[in-house]
């Protein structure tokens, strides 16, 4: 069993070494951003399908890194969340209720930006090349904040999922590694359960 020392240091060799990784995922959101605010107004399928893509390249990069256990936990989590995306509804999600609105976009940004473990450069370097896509908790930020923002993508189980996830790495991250950051994760995990069992969301 690693230390905390060892999976801190893990981690940051990630960061730094997969940077271009980071920087490649960010300029695919900001792609998509300029799409959106161009009119493009993607169905919660095709939203959930994406929403798999950052996390399947933090179980890559893990695995090319050797780090079978986040590999193996991102593998399995991206894989039962493509089964459930691919039968989601092929509508277009409804404007979420303030709270969520706020809550998904800080998680988003969180997520985005991530000021932690790169190593040299300016706050100016997390704009574009933060670890997301990279590394699990900047990805978990992102993958959650962009659900809440599209109503769950209308599946329970699908936001049950990322919640446990979040939940898992949020403790892991605070308890055990102390990154205190990841104590975002927990609140956004709740955020999730509470907006999956209001009584709108679906079966």
């Amino acid at each position: 069993m690693p230390t905390p020392e060892q999976i801190l240091s893990g981690l940051q060799l990630i960061a730094n070494r997969a940077q271009p990784v980071g920087t490649l995922w960010h300029i695919a959101v900001i792609i998509a951003l300029i799409a959106i605010i161009s009119g493009w107004r993607p169905t919660r399928r095709t939203i959930a399908l994406a929403l798999v893509l950052p996390l399947m390249s933090v179980a890559i990069v893990a695995f090319l890194h050797e780090g079978f256990f986040n590999g193996a936990m991102f593998t399995v989590a991206a894989l039962a969340l493509a089964l459930l995306g691919r039968h989601v509804p092929e509508d277009r999600p409804g404007r979420p209720s303030r709270s969520v609105l706020v809550l998904g976009i800080a998680m988003t940004i969180l997520g985005f930006v991530y000021p932690h473990f790169l190593q040299g450069g300016s706050y100016l370097w997390y704009l574009y090349s933060g670890p997301l896509g990279e590394l699990p908790c900047p990805t978990i930020y992102f993958v959650i904040g962009l659900t809440l923002l599209s109503d769950g993508v209308g599946s329970r189980a699908w936001s049950l999922i990322l919640a446990a996830l979040a939940w898992f790495y949020g403790v892991v991250g605070v308890a055990k590694l102390g990154v205190w950051l990841d104590a975002g994760l927990v609140v956004g995990a709740a955020g999730l359960v509470a907006h999956t069992f209001t009584p709108a969301r679906k079966a």
